[in-house]
């Protein structure tokens, strides 16, 4: 089984963040567009005294994303996954234009995915921002 983490990057105080990963199925192997029905996202201001307590961000609450906007059907391996020779099958980076993201310093945020997938269960894909 998986290990379920976190990744974790910085973020400058009403800024944003390009966030990579490569997500796989219950078979192990990379998810493709036509492996998933919908994309939603939500962006959360943590509070480091209670970890059960998490508030929503205005304009990123349950946000729909077009899935072929966001996955590739083969995994990218350009300058922007430092992570190993492998790559990444999903990019998103969140508009801030309208509704700021990041908008409080010294503060942690959680950038959570919910993908669901044409058959299986949800997978779901987290971020921890701290913002600077």
């Amino acid at each position: 089984m998986a290990e379920a983490l976190d990744t974790h990057g910085e973020a400058f105080k009403n800024g944003t963040v390009t966030l990579l990963a490569r997500v796989v199925g219950g078979d192990a192997d990379p998810i493709t567009i036509a492996d998933v029905d919908s994309i939603e996202y939500s962006i959360y201001l943590l509070d480091d005294q209670n970890p059960d307590d998490r508030t929503a961000v205005d304009g990123h609450a349950d946000a729909s994303l077009t899935v072929a906007d966001v996955l590739f059907n083969s995994l990218q391996t350009d300058s922007l996954w430092t992570v190993d020779a492998t790559g990444y099958n999903f990019r998103h980076t969140p508009e801030v234009a309208a509704y700021p993201a990041f908008a409080v310093a010294g503060r942690r945020y959680l950038v959570e995915y919910r993908i669901a997938p044409t058959l299986g269960q949800v997978i779901i894909v987290r971020f921890r921002i701290n913002v600077t």
